[in-house]
């Protein structure tokens, strides 16, 4: 589904990405773990192609994407939830899910159910603008508005940040849901390692820019986690 190989990316004259090799199978979970500055977001931004690789490939159902822009991604299946929701404040909720169709490789003129059937509580506030949302319904609307495409690849970069545990529990489920449906694969960063434990099928763990680790969840023991993840 997803190849990555040898990637090098950074921001200006600064290396952040080192190298980095890694893939997603079709239908999996993975789970990319690591301190807090090591290039996660990075990582996820390059993938997307709104960070430029320096060095290596980036390559989705075996089509090179490296050079692609990131419009050009998202109409080859790709969804992406960034770190921070980037919610269009001005655009009512109905707007914001709407424009997830851009993405669309079928041209639907429609929401479909199955993007909006994840998050009900959505459909009752499709009139109010999306910067009146809480941070949590803000975090559910640019889900929904990645799935809206209907992608067979969905990049979730830290969607539990500074939400509240009910919604926690909501996208625990709805991924959860994606996963059992076996139709689409997720990238996942996110810090906390109960909910990854919960979800993911294999696991990367970055160090300064590079895959230090990689493996199952029965591998994810103490040790691996007191070396490469405890503060």
């Amino acid at each position: 589904m997803l190849a990555v190989q040898q990637l090098e990316a950074g921001y200006g004259e600064s290396v952040i990405l080192r190298g980095v090799t890694l893939q997603v199978r079709p239908g999996q979970v993975v789970c990319l773990l690591g301190r807090n500055g090591v290039g996660k977001t990075t990582l996820m931004k390059s993938i997307m192609g709104v960070i430029k690789a320096r060095k290596g490939t980036v390559a989705y159902k075996g089509s090179d994407l490296t050079k692609r822009a990131p419009g050009q991604r998202a109409k080859k299946g790709i969804g992406y939830v960034p770190q921070g929701r980037e919610v269009f404040a001005q655009l009512t909720v109905f707007e914001n899910v709407l424009l997830g169709l851009e993405a669309s490789t079928a041209k639907r003129k429609t929401i479909p159910e199955s993007a909006i059937a994840k998050f009900p509580v959505l459909q009752a506030m499709y009139g109010r603008r999306g910067g009146d949302l809480s941070g949590g319904q803000q975090q559910q609307l640019a889900f929904a508005r990645a799935l809206a495409s209907e992608p067979d690849l969905l990049l979730l970069d830290e969607p539990c940040e500074g939400i509240q545990p009910s919604i926690v529990d909501d996208i625990r489920d709805v991924i959860r849901s994606i996963k059992a449906d076996g139709k689409t694969a997720i990238l996942l960063v996110e810090q906390s390692l109960e909910f990854v434990k919960s979800v993911g099928d294999y696991f990367y763990i970055l160090e300064k820019g590079a895959v230090a680790w990689e493996g199952s969840l029965g591998d994810l023991n103490d040790e691996v986690i007191r070396h490469y993840l405890t503060v």
